[in-house]
C-alpha cells in the first residue's frame, strides 16, 4: 500500500483520499457536522473507512466499474462518502437537487441509466419508490437517515449502516480488494455528472472527468491560497452543483480543508457563526439574501443605530473604493478604516459568521456591483468567477483587484477570447468531457476549437472579463437600440423589498417593463411598522403603499440604466417564481422564456392602456397537489 500512496499527485479523487488516510490519518479532522446539537467530527482515516467500505459494500450488492449511482440529499457526510465510494468502484456519482419532484428525479435516475439510489431520508426514499416500477434498472436504494423509515420493509431499501458493515465484513474476507479497484482507476475516467440548470430545455448531464476535479482542485487551491491545513469551509451549496464538487468535494480532500456541515439549511447562519469558515462560496442569490437581511434590520433598528451605520458605511464604501481604483491609503485613510471596523464592521461581519473569511466566492448568476462594493466595505473580497460545469474555472478575481463589474482575469490554465458577435469563447486545459448520451450537442458547443460558453461580454483595458448577459437574452427595442434584462435585474434585487425581477422589451416594444417579486419577509416588516394591515402575499404586493414601495426602488434603479432601457410600467406579480412550477432552475436562475410565455396576458397589459389586469394561474403546493389562484393585478407606471 506504500508504494501505490507514494505519488505526489494521485490522478483520482478515491487515490488522493487514500494518500491521504495513510500520511494524516487520525492527527487530522477532515469533515464535522453538527448533529442533534453537537458537532462531530470525522478524521482522515475515518472519511477513508467510511468509503472504503462502503465501496465494498456497494460491490458486495451488485455495483460495477462504468455503472453510474444516484445520490439525492442536502449536504452532509454521507453525501460524500456514497460519491468517493463509487468512484472507488470505477462508477459514476449523479447528484440530484433535493428540491426534485419525483417525476425530475425519475428522468435524471433514467437518463443517467442508475444502478443505485443513494436517498438522505423519508422524503427522498419515497420519491425514489414512488417512480421505482419505471426505473428497472435501479438494484437497491441505500438511505442515510433512518428517521420515518423503520417500518418500511421493501426489498430493495437497505440503511448505509448495512451496506457499510456487509463492505467491512468482504473488506476481512479479502485485504486486498479494495486497493485493487481503486488503482484501475485513471485520471481519465468519468467521476461525475452533473446536470445543466435547463433553462432553455431539459437538463443535460454534463461529465466531469477525475482529472477534472484532482488537477482542476489542486491548482485553483494554489492559487488563491486554501492549499493548506486548518483552512475551514462550509459545505452549503448542492453537491448536484459543479461548484460544490470543485470546490468542497475534491478541493476539500485536494487541499487538505476541513469541510463543514450545517445541522440544517434553516441553521445555516448560526452554525457560520460558530464555523468561522476561511473559505465560502455562496450562490448571487445568497449574498442578495444576506445583503437583504442587514439592510432589514438597520431599517428596524432605532435612529441612532440607523443613524451610525449610515456614517460607517459611508466611509467604509468611501475606502471600497479607493480599493477598487487601487489606490493608496493615506494615514488617515487608515484610521478611519480602522475606527470603522472595529465600531461597526468587524461586529457586524461577526454576526454575518465571517470574522475569518479569507476567500469568498459568487457565482451561478450576476451579481449587484453595490453587493459587491457593501461586503468590500466590510472587508470581504466577493471573488464573481466566470465558469460552468462544462468549462470549469477560466476567470477568478485576484487578491486585490476586486472590481464589482468584472470577473477578474483569465486563470493560468484558460484562454478566452470575443468572437465578432460578443459571445466568450474559452479554451481550457480542465474542460468537461461532454454530455453524456448526448455527443451531438457537446459537438454542438465547440467552435475553430473554442466552448462557446453562450455569454455575452468583453475584456476591458486590464485584461479583466466583464459578463453581461446571455446572448439569447439580450434584447432589442422597437428603436433597434440593445439593452441587457440581466444588467437591471440584478441592479434591482439588491433592494431588500424586491425578491426577484425579470425586465422585459423586445423589437415590437417601445419601452421597457418588468414583474417583481416583493420580499415577503423584508415588506412584511414594512407594513407591519406602517400599520398596513394585510392577509396573503398577493394581498400584500397589491397594497398601495408597497406598490409605490417598488416604484421607488425603480426610480433610483432607472437613473443608473440608459433612457431607452429605463423601466416604464411594472407589475408586482401575486405569487413568487417557484422551481416546482418550472419558473426557476434549482440553482434559482429563471427560465425566462417559460416565465414570459405564462405571464404573456401580464406582459401585454403592461404594454396596453389597462390599469388592472384579472389572472388565472394554476399553482403547484410542496405536496404535489394543484390549485388555481384568480386575483387582479395592478399595472403601474413609473413616472
Amino acid at each position: 500500500m506504500e508504494s501505490r500512496n507514494s505519488h505526489p499527485n494521485p490522478d483520482t479523487l478515491p487515490k488522493v483520499l487514500r494518500q491521504r488516510a495513510l500520511h494524516i490519518g487520525d492527527r487530522q479532522v477532515a469533515m464535522r457536522v453538527k448533529d442533534r446539537g453537537i458537532w462531530q467530527g470525522y478524521t482522515w482515516k475515518d472519511y477513508f473507512e467510511r468509503v472504503r467500505d462502503l465501496c465494498l459494500g456497494l460491490t458486495t450488492l451488485g455495483l460495477q466499474r462504468g455503472d453510474t449511482v444516484s445520490i439525492i440529499g442536502e449536504n452532509k457526510p454521507e453525501w460524500y462518502w456514497a460519491e468517493l465510494a463509487a468512484q472507488s468502484a470505477g462508477a459514476i456519482a449523479v447528484g440530484i437537487f433535493t428540491d426534485c419532484q419525483a417525476p425530475e428525479v425519475k428522468y435524471f435516475v433514467t437518463h443517467s441509466e442508475s444502478t443505485f439510489v443513494v436517498a438522505h431520508d423519508q422524503e427522498q426514499v419515497d420519491k425514489v419508490l414512488e417512480i421505482l416500477e419505471d426505473v428497472p434498472a435501479v438494484k437497491k436504494i441505500v438511505y442515510w437517515d433512518p428517521k420515518g423509515l423503520w417500518s418500511y420493509n421493501h426489498p430493495d431499501l437497505l440503511s448505509m449502516d448495512e451496506v457499510i458493515e456487509m463492505g467491512r465484513k468482504l473488506g476481512e474476507a479479502n485485504p486486498k480488494l479494495y486497493d485493487e479497484l481503486v488503482d484501475q482507476g485513471s485520471g481519465d475516467d468519468a467521476a461525475v455528472i452533473c446536470y445543466t440548470s435547463g433553462t432553455t430545455g431539459l437538463p443535460k448531464g454534463a461529465v466531469m472527468g477525475q482529472r477534472f476535479l484532482t488537477e482542476h482542485g489542486r491548482e485553483w487551491s494554489k492559487i488563491d491560497g486554501w492549499d493548506r491545513e486548518g483552512i475551514e469551509y462550509l459545505s452549503f451549496v448542492p453537491p448536484a452543483w459543479a461548484v460544490e464538487q470543485l470546490l468542497g468535494i475534491a478541493g476539500g480532500i485536494v487541499a487538505r480543508m476541513t469541510v463543514n456541515f450545517p445541522e440544517e439549511p434553516e441553521t445555516v447562519q448560526e452554525n457560520i457563526r460558530e464555523i468561522g469558515p476561511d473559505v465560502m462560496f455562496f450562490g448571487a442569490r445568497m449574498w442578495e439574501s444576506i445583503n437583504g437581511m442587514v439592510q432589514a434590520r438597520i431599517i428596524d433598528s432605532t435612529s441612532v443605530r440607523r443613524w451610525l451605520f449610515n456614517r460607517f458605511m459611508a466611509i467604509g464604501l468611501k475606502l471600497a473604493d479607493r480599493k477598487i481604483e487601487q489606490k493608496r491609503f493615506r494615514l488617515w485613510h487608515k484610521l478611519l478604516n480602522w475606527v470603522a471596523y472595529h465600531a461597526m464592521f468587524r461586529p457586524l461581519r461577526d454576526r454575518l459568521g465571517l470574522p475569518r473569511a479569507e476567500v469568498v466566492y459568487s457565482a451561478g448568476g450576476a451579481l449587484s456591483p453595490e453587493i459587491v462594493r457593501f461586503f468590500l466595505a466590510l472587508g470581504i473580497e466577493i471573488k464573481l468567477f466566470f465558469g460552468s460545469t462544462e468549462m470549469g474555472i477560466i476567470t477568478v478575481p485576484r487578491p486585490g483587484q476586486v472590481h464589482p463589474e468584472t470577473s477578474g482575469v483569465p486563470m493560468p490554465w484558460a484562454e478566452v477570447k470575443i468572437s465578432d458577435e460578443g459571445e466568450i469563447l474559452v479554451k481550457n486545459k480542465y474542460m468537461y468531457m461532454g454530455y453524456y448520451k448526448n455527443p451531438d450537442a457537446t459537438r454542438s458547443k465547440i467552435k475553430d476549437g473554442y466552448y462557446c460558453s453562450g455569454d455575452f461580454g468583453h475584456i476591458n483595458e486590464d485584461g479583466h472579463l466583464i459578463v453581461i448577459d446571455r446572448m439569447e437574452d439580450l434584447k432589442s427595442l422597437s428603436g433597434g437600440q440593445k439593452f441587457s434584462p440581466q444588467y437591471t435585474e440584478v441592479r434591482l434585487r439588491f433592494s431588500p423589498f424586491i425578491k426577484d425581477a425579470i425586465v422585459v422589451g423586445g423589437e415590437n416594444r417601445d419601452f421597457v417593463t418588468a414583474l417583481i417579486n416583493i420580499d415577503l419577509d423584508n415588506v412584511g416588516r414594512f407594513a407591519e411598522s406602517n400599520h398596513i394591515a394585510y392577509t396573503t402575499f398577493t394581498d400584500l404586493s397589491q397594497k398601495p403603499e408597497v406598490i409605490e414601495l417598488v416604484r421607488e426602488e425603480i426610480r433610483r434603479i432607472n437613473r443608473s440604466v440608459p433612457d431607452h432601457a429605463r423601466i416604464r410600467h411594472f407589475v408586482n406579480l401575486h405569487k413568487e417564481f417557484d422551481p416546482d412550477e418550472a419558473e426557476l432552475t434549482r440553482t434559482r436562475k429563471i427560465r425566462r422564456t417559460f416565465v414570459e410565455e405564462r405571464y404573456k396576458e401580464l406582459i401585454e397589459g403592461m404594454y396596453g392602456d389597462t390599469d388592472e389586469i384579472a389572472v388565472e394561474a394554476a399553482v403547484t403546493y410542496r405536496d404535489g397537489r394543484q390549485g388555481v389562484l384568480r386575483t387582479s393585478i395592478r399595472v403601474n407606471a413609473v413616472e
